[in-house]
């Protein structure tokens, strides 16, 4: 984004000191309280200060725009010439003046340079319509400035914004898991780019146990099957809280034996129908089995496996079949497959549940046509027209349909 133009004259001469006195007295009268003067007189006293500081110096301005830092109720026409002027003169206000509202912090960060941006993210308080306004610019270094703050507030568009914003800025991440407005559905998606790093936090903090949902829903399962499973919402639901993750239905169409035989057969070489025979009986869709299996980092194999219940050799059997080293020329193991090993052994089953059904329902059933379309033409616009599921597919898909 340009800076624009600077609305103040750029005078050569050296200023009289007739008009800094004029200045300092116009700057003391604004500053008058309310008992000692009346909203149209302090409003006269603004525009004809505004005047002076269109031609005044840098300087000048500066010292005025200190003078009005403290000031409670600033005419809104003073404020914001001083916040588009240079930052010099615009940092008196931004750092030290409480009072400032989301409509002129607003204007300031459309109209103003990347300075002004950073300067505002880094204010106290900062309010979701204001960070979000920020994060929609799409400057990394005020992203980071906003994220480092503390007293900032995102909404959850506004999380959403700076998730996609993580994909091509790695950097973002381990600022972003430190918020606490960091939801599940932020996590899950982030996680496919996320280094290893940030994907061991990623599982620490978000991969809960589904037990409390188990608990209060556990009498539903029967009521739904009586009803033949016929409420598509509720079965969905269902299905992301139960306890058994793979598919028995699967077994009678598979030309595998149980899971294990498929994972066995894989291992001498992993092929789409094999891994789409693994989705299956797994309890996955295929869009969500060739995300794990094509995944650079190989973690998601060991969430799968570690859900599903299958052995620790599992993991090795299926990095085998993906054609993946498992020691260097020197014979010591591959720090990668060590890597996904600890992840296996680290994770309970229930939580490892919990991660692979999040990927599932985001990464398949959220997948309509509209979504589809969208991942394609980058349809941003019209985000807010799909649910929490439909956006995580979105932002984890769409490279992988060329957008």
């Amino acid at each position: 984004m340009t800076d624009p133009i600077s609305p103040f004259a750029k005078p050569i001469a050296v200023p009289p000191k007739s008009r800094a006195a004029l200045l300092k007295r116009l700057a003391d009268v604004v500053c008058l309280p309310a008992s000692r003067i009346n909203a149209f007189e302090r409003a006269m006293c603004a525009d004809l200060l505004v005047e002076m500081l269109r031609e005044a110096v840098v300087e000048e301005r500066e010292k005025v725009a200190r003078r009005l830092a403290n000031l409670s109720d600033m005419p809104g026409s003073l404020v914001r010439l001083l916040l588009r002027d240079e930052v010099v003169v615009a940092r008196a206000l931004l750092e030290n003046s409480p009072n400032l509202s989301d409509a002129d912090l607003i204007d300031c960060l459309y109209q103003a340079t990347q300075e002004h941006r950073r300067l505002i993210a880094i204010r106290r308080g900062v309010g979701e319509v204001v960070a979000d306004a920020l994060v929609d610019m799409g400057e990394i270094p005020v992203v980071e400035a906003l994220l480092r703050n503390e007293l900032a507030r995102f909404s959850h568009q506004g999380v959403e914004n700076v998730v996609a914003l993580t994909r091509d800025n790695p950097g973002l991440i381990a600022l972003l898991l430190k918020r606490a407005e960091l939801r599940p559905s932020h996590a899950y998606v982030m996680f496919w780019w996320a280094d290893a790093e940030a994907r061991r936090t990623i599982l620490q903090r978000f991969a809960v146990s589904r037990e409390i949902l188990q608990e209060a829903v556990g009498d539903v399962f029967a009521v739904a099957s009586e009803e033949g499973w016929q409420d598509p919402l509720s079965r969905k639901a269902l299905q992301f809280i139960e306890r058994r993750q793979r598919n028995r239905a699967a077994i009678a169409k598979s030309p595998f034996d149980s899971l294990e035989d498929a994972v066995a057969a894989a291992q001498n070489g992993l092929t789409r129908e094999t891994a789409e025979e693994i989705s299956y009986l797994a309890g996955l869709k295929p869009m969500t089995g060739a995300k794990i299996f094509t995944d650079a980092g190989g973690e998601p194999i060991a969430i799968l496996c570690k859900a599903t219940g299958l052995p620790r050799a599992a993991v090795r059997a299926l990095w085998r079949g993906l054609r993946r080293p498992e020691t260097d020329a020197e014979g010591v193991p591959s720090p990668g497959l060590e890597r996904v090993l600890g992840v296996f052994d680290a994770i309970a089953v229930d939580r490892a549940q919990t991660v692979l059904r999040y990927w599932n329902w985001s990464l398949s059933s959220a997948l309509t046509p509209a979504l589809l379309k969208a991942i394609r033409d980058g349809d941003t616009d019209a985000i807010d027209e799909y649910s929490v599921p439909q956006r995580a597919a979105m932002l984890a898909l769409s490279r992988d349909f060329g957008r």
